[in-house]
């Protein structure tokens, strides 16, 4: 896959197994910058999703900046699944992350973010995985934010491609769910935002056998992807009939390094912030709102196995690297 060379990247992130997956292959692209991570509840509450983070980048090899977001919704209380697609931990219930510290910034996530984009106009792409709160904190805060970023790519939302509307609900997304008043006004404001939604996402499966390829294949890198998306693999199994299991978070990192798989709509686009229908993203017949992108189609044969070749490749000169310092 081709990349846009010298993209500097905030990733707002809760780590969550694709999650990880994603971070893995940001590390592995040529001409992406991974400048920091933010973290956010979602996938678990933000004490473990901020210690799967430096897990994460520890495991990886980066030596980045973690600032400590969200640890709700700008309204109400945090929404704690009875079903854990991501395990207690995040991390598929292997408890690989428990002796790790969770970082102690202090700057929270939407003030660097804000910061950082002041400090370098037109450059910063950000990159966000989970609920929308830490970008919308920082809006809320900084407005001039939405003039001088480069661009927001986001994973959430379904605007119903394929029949698609929700996973977490029947209409709605989960990181839209967990906090739409975050993800509404995200994307009602001024900066450019790609939404990638279920509508492609849900079409980007890693199957199991290409997972065990993986691990087989890509070292300490491999066998850890392959412990943490066991249970993950067996829900989509039970409830999807799927041999495999989706990497929305990869498909929204593949958006921001190889934008040339995804077709798009524009449109103004908002989420419903109450009623029976919380979460539910739609197209605005608002004059005020913007208009944004949202992803609805993809190249996922492409997408999948560009994944695994840049991860390839980059695991390939890594251990390359070590026999090198080692003689």
């Amino acid at each position: 896959m081709r990349q846009e060379a010298g993209k500097l990247v905030i990733l707002d992130t809760d780590p969550g197994i694709d999650d990880a997956m994603a971070l893995l292959y940001l590390r592995a692209v040529p001409g992406i910058r991974l400048h920091s991570l933010t973290t956010v509840f979602g996938n678990a509450d933000i004490e473990t999703t901020s210690r799967n983070a430096a897990f994460l980048a520890a495991r990886f090899g980066l030596d980045l900046p973690i600032h400590v977001g969200a640890a709700g919704p700008l309204e109400g209380e945090r929404h704690v699944p009875s079903l854990k697609v991501h395990g207690a931990d995040g991390l598929g219930g292997t408890g690989v992350a428990s002796g790790t510290p969770v970082p102690r910034s202090t700057v929270p996530a939407w003030q660097h973010i804000a910061d950082t984009i002041s400090a370098n106009p037109g450059r910063v792409s950000l990159l966000a995985i989970g609920p929308l709160t830490n970008l919308a904190l920082a809006l809320r805060h900084r407005p001039e934010i939405a003039a001088q970023v480069h661009e927001v790519v986001v994973m959430g939302g379904a605007f119903g491609t394929r029949g698609r509307h929700g996973n977490i609900r029947p209409h709605a997304e989960a990181n839209f769910f967990y906090d739409p008043r975050a993800a509404d006004e995200v994307l009602a404001a001024s900066w450019p935002v790609t939404a990638v939604g279920l509508d492609v996402s849900a079409d980007c499966i890693l199957s199991s056998a290409q997972a065990a390829s993986m691990a087989r294949c890509f070292g300490e890198s491999g066998e850890l992807l392959w412990a943490i998306s066991r249970d993950y693999a067996d829900i989509y199994r039970k409830f999807d009939g799927i041999d495999g299991f989706c990497i929305h978070d990869v498909a929204a990192a593949a958006r921001l390094a190889s934008p040339e798989l995804f077709s798009v709509q524009q449109a103004a686009i908002g989420v419903k912030t109450s009623g029976n229908h919380t979460g539910n993203a739609y197209r605005s017949a608002d004059a005020m709102r913007p208009v944004q992108s949202f992803c609805d189609g993809v190249d996922s044969d492409r997408l999948i196995s560009g994944f695994i070749d840049i991860v390839a490749a980059f695991v390939a000169r890594d251990a390359a690297s070590e026999r090198i310092e080692t003689t």
